[in-house]
């Protein structure tokens, strides 16, 4: 018989916006595993999604899949609508992992209105907007997790040339990430930011054993980061005994600064 110990996370719920694909999944996965039930979030990646929740299922949690664009002003409160009512109960886990990124490199004089809009809309308004229709059912139920993604070395507030708008949107998340850790701190939850380092591709959905002995150009001497790096990160920050970490900035990186490594 399992114990809670081994099931540390049974009978909570978890929102993972962006969960069909890469980190986001990786992290739906590590937090099933722990016996939480998983609220799976897409936008275009419907079969994605379909095929995560199957794996979600045979683990013996609850898990549904949610299409919505937390870019979208009008997401969120549907979004949070549409999951507390199909799991009859609150959302004690959310996790904000969704969020545009532009990886064509370019001056913020140059980035249009609506580009800057949309990349401010996914990147920190979004999670503000589910921060806030969350809270409430926390604070009532005396327990909630909340965790945020960010970039490395995020908190130090460094200008980040071509990345302007997207680095505005997460660095503004970091002070919402230590404010919201203070103000609901006497109310059981914990509010943290994790910050992966530069994971792409196919490495974004890798075990660490699937990429032990592989190199990283990036960071010569190391392996290449993989999104159990990441998702075992998060778990820790969900974990009920984890109620003494909160208002933190989580480096998940390998000491990559994504910063330097894009303007040298």
């Amino acid at each position: 018989m399992e114990s809670r110990f081994s099931k540390p996370l049974a009978g909570r719920t978890a929102l993972v916006t962006g969960s069909a694909r890469g980190l986001g999944r990786m992290t739906a996965l590590r937090l099933a595993d722990l016996g939480c039930d998983v609220a799976v979030n897409y936008v275009r990646s419907e079969r994605d999604a379909a095929e995560l929740v199957e794996r979600l299922l045979a683990t013996g949690v609850r898990a549904a899949a949610f299409r919505a664009d937390v870019a979208d002003p009008a997401a969120p409160k549907r979004l949070v609508e549409e999951v507390e009512r199909a799991v009859d109960t609150g959302i004690d886990i959310l996790v904000n992992n969704a969020g545009p990124f532009m990886r064509e490199r370019r001056r913020f004089a140059d980035v249009s209105e609506e580009e800057a809009e949309a990349l401010l809309q996914g990147n920190l308004l979004g999670p503000m907007r589910l921060d806030r229709l969350v809270l409430p059912g926390m604070r009532e139920r005396r327990w909630g997790r909340i965790v945020h993604f960010g970039f490395g070395r995020a908190a130090e507030a460094r200008g980040w040339p071509h990345r302007a708008v997207y680095a505005a949107a997460k660095v503004a998340l970091v002070s919402l990430t230590k404010t919201l850790a203070v103000e609901e701190a006497p109310s059981g939850i914990t509010v943290n930011m994790v910050c992966p380092g530069d994971i792409r591709g196919d490495h974004k959905e890798m075990r660490i054993e699937d990429v032990r002995g592989l190199a990283d150009p990036e960071s010569p001497g190391q392996r290449p980061g993989a999104g159990e790096d990441v998702a075992r990160v998060v778990a820790f920050l969900c974990d009920p005994s984890s109620d003494y970490v909160t208002g933190n900035i989580v480096e998940v990186s390998g000491g990559f600064d994504p910063i330097r490594n894009y303007v040298s």
